[in-house]
């Protein structure tokens, strides 16, 4: 398969972006299910340590993917214990 990839971009150079820009895009979306796995708070790796993680988030933590303007750092907690 990566044989005829090489031979068809050689014959055809017009076809070299299009590889580029597909390959590109389905690595930034496995790394960005690896982010979500990993970092996401819905998601559980280790039930007998830590079955519920969402229901314990605190007050210094980033649960977005990118914020702008928040340092999540500075801030305090403003909502009751549960």
């Amino acid at each position: 398969m990566l044989c005829q990839i090489i031979t068809q971009s050689k014959k055809h150079l017009s076809l070299i972006p299009l590889f580029v820009f597909i390959g590109a895009g389905g690595t930034g979306a496995a790394l960005y299910l690896s982010c979500l796995a990993l970092f996401n708070p819905d998601v559980s790796w280790d039930r007998k340590s830590n079955p519920e993680p969402r229901n314990k988030p605190g007050p210094n933590d980033q649960y977005k993917f990118y914020s702008v303007n928040v340092d999540y750092s500075k801030l305090k907690k403003e909502g009751p214990d549960f």
